[in-house]
């Protein structure tokens, strides 16, 4: 068995366990921890230093499934003495009698399985090791405290003797080289945040920095064979830091700003203070950002900084404090980086998709603790647009920086962020907050209000409507309006595509190789270029279409597409291996060979995505054999829900086929 071993240190703030406030204060925890890859085991010596409040003959940590012993008990500079505990489901308490002012450090040693919050992965034949506490509690595998409004400060070391990248919260402070090719790590954190932001990455990675103008270090981690793939998908990053650091007007909270990939990530990134961890799906080439970059999640994990980690949300009732001011200010970045016009076109996008949730009868109060993402991240960022349009950028902009001063570090509910801004504004904003805050329905209406008075090119936009097949869009298609306009039309009447519509942007090409499906012979030449685009979305769309409309010239278009795998997910890589095998004239390749290649890709060592698509196509052409019945039942038991839902769908479906 390997074994990681990982050192832990962690000081509590005043602010303990909230069912013990009134009676302990918690003030530093530390561990030596170590990790069991092969048999996903965590274990670890913590001793915790508290001091009791009132008298009580208890305390207790939140831990998950622990099997504790050893534990001991320390007071003042007396030797640590056994004591009495107790080890239910999900806490650990501590028996003694506990005297008022007095201070104790409580010693034990630990194991745990976790079932969720550390995951290990192989990827290369090498063990990946990350975390994920937000919504899974990081108490599944170190003893610490479920409750959003503690705050502690950490510091995490590791010794690492397989080679492998060690990244946590904070700065690394210590390096030290031992026998055997071992090297012990440490990392310190300097301010509080809470233990959900607890973060562990663990692998084999590359690293590049950079430098804020503030003189933030900023640490871009990638695997060692993306070194091309590195510009592409941090692209913008810096750029993105210091508008933030402006715009918000608080400087960044913390001592530096990390970013690393990691396989089968559950979200597509998640805001660990100074530590985001993201999905390696967004790890692309130069083509791949034409179509899926990483410039969205990246400045909204980055405003997390502030909205979430610097100022975190009470409860799931102002959840949306964070997703809606992460998500807003990743649009701002966006801005900045694009235009105005990219800036309205998403607002348009969300608008018209709360809107479609309200007539489906699923939209809620931004203050619901149930709402959807859509109404958090969405809703809470059309919040804060119609909010800064109503009281100015000034008052705005001097509200959310005082806001960030006054709580920093501490915990807020939605009317601290509201009285700030009325304090500023000078009036009330009970009907802003009824409005676009409480009442169920997203307010579409004065959405499209701002729209009038803020952007001719929505308003533009909207005017463009080909369902009723208008003369006008013809003479749209070919000027006047924007690319995106242009989209929609071909989206609405596609058999007005001619020659010239080629000519056009990539949006444009793209839009032609999705909704263009039936080829006209005298585009096809001019269809045939889009294999050449910038795009692994238009190349995919643009084989098959030409594939399936032109079978005379089918070896041609493999002929030409041969090497081209695309995305992580290698969706176009797929594609062309189902064509071939369905191409029999196509004597190019061993079939059998390719038909093996296309199961491979439902092995667990793949990503999610790629398994997924892989099943698909296998079911598709009814091919599904032992080996990828056989990765279809181990897919079941994935941490990836996505994976798991599909994986069990698949199989009921594969089971009524049979019976």
């Amino acid at each position: 068995m390997k074994r990681i071993f990982v050192v832990l240190t962690f000081f509590v703030t005043s602010m303990a366990f909230a069912q013990q406030k009134d009676y302990v204060d918690f003030k530093s925890a530390s561990a030596f921890l170590g990790f069991v890859p092969d048999s996903s085991m965590v274990f670890g010596k913590v001793w915790y230093k508290f001091e009791i409040l009132q008298p009580t003959d208890s305390v207790y940590l939140d831990a998950v499934n622990m099997d504790v012993e050893n534990v001991e008990i320390r007071v003042r500079n007396e030797n640590p003495k056994p004591i009495d505990f107790n080890v239910d489901n999900d806490k650990i308490y501590f028996k003694y009698s506990f005297e008022e002012s007095e201070t104790y450090t409580v010693y034990f040693d630990y194991e745990a399985y976790p079932k969720k919050a550390l995951y290990f992965l192989k990827r290369n034949n090498d063990w990946q090791i990350w975390t994920q506490g937000q919504g899974k509690y990081t108490s599944n595998w170190f003893p610490s405290i479920d409750d959003v409004n503690d705050k502690i400060v950490f510091n995490l070391g590791l010794v690492d003797c397989e080679g492998n990248t060690f990244l946590s919260n904070g700065v690394q402070s210590l390096s030290i080289p031992l026998p055997d090719n071992c090297v012990k790590y440490h990392y310190n954190m300097q301010k509080p945040m809470s233990s959900y932001l607890l973060a562990v990455a663990i692998g084999k990675y590359n690293k590049k920095t950079e430098t804020s103008k503030s003189g933030i270090p900023l640490e871009y981690y990638y695997y060692p064979e993306d070194s091309l793939k590195v510009e592409p998908t941090y692209r913008y990053s810096k750029r993105m830091f210091d508008f933030l650091e402006k715009e918000i007007g608080f400087a960044y909270p913390w001592q530096n700003y990390k970013q690393v990939p990691v396989h089968d990530f559950l979200y597509a990134g998640m805001e660990n203070t100074s530590c985001t961890i993201f999905s390696d799906a967004f790890v692309v080439d130069s083509i791949g950002f034409n179509d899926r970059n990483y410039i969205n999640v990246n400045a909204h994990e980055l405003a997390h900084q502030w909205f979430g980690n610097l100022v975190t949300a009470t409860s799931g009732e102002h959840h949306w404090l964070q997703e809606g001011f992460a998500t807003y200010y990743a649009l701002l970045a966006e801005r900045d980086i694009f235009d105005d016009n990219h800036f309205y076109l998403k607002l348009l996008n969300s608008a018209i998709d709360l809107g479609k949730q309200d007539i489906a009868g699923s939209g809620t109060s931004l203050l619901n603790p149930k709402s959807s993402s859509l109404t958090f991240y969405q809703r809470g960022a059309w919040v804060l647009h119609a909010l800064r349009s109503k009281v100015g950028d000034e008052v705005f902009k001097q509200a959310v920086k005082n806001y960030l001063e006054k709580h920093q570090f501490d915990n807020v509910e939605t009317s601290d962020f509201i009285s700030e801004v009325e304090r500023l504004y000078g009036k009330s904003l009970s009907g802003f907050v009824n409005q676009w805050i409480k009442q169920k329905d997203f307010p579409v209406d004065a959405a499209f209000d701002l729209f009038k008075n803020q952007s001719t090119y929505i308003n533009e936009y909207l005017m463009v409507d080909c369902q009723a097949k208008s003369s006008k869009c013809a003479e749209y298609l070919k000027y006047y309006v924007s690319e995106e306009a242009k989209v929609k039309i071909i989206s609405q009447a596609p058999e007005l595509v001619t020659s010239d519509t080629f000519k056009h942007g990539l949006k444009v090409r793209q839009a032609i190789s999705k909704y263009v499906t039936q080829i006209p012979k005298e585009l096809k030449e001019d269809y045939e270029t889009l294999l050449d685009d910038k795009s692994y979305i238009t190349i995919e769309n643009a084989l098959y279409n030409l594939w399936t409309n032109f079978p005379e010239e089918r070896a041609k278009y493999l002929s030409k597409t041969r090497n081209i795998h695309g995305f992580s997910d290698k969706n176009v890589r797929l594609l062309w291996l189902v064509l071939n095998l369905n191409t029999p004239f196509y004597q190019a390749d061993n079939k059998q060979g390719l038909y093996e290649e296309l199961v491979s890709y439902t092995d667990e060592k793949h990503n999610a995505d790629l398994r997924i698509n892989a099943f698909q196509y296998l079911d598709l052409i009814k091919s599904c054999n032992d080996k990828c019945l056989s990765n279809l039942e181990q897919a079941k038991s994935h941490h990836n829900w996505r994976l798991v839902k599909f994986a069990k769908q698949m199989s009921e479906q594969l089971q009524q086929n049979k019976n």
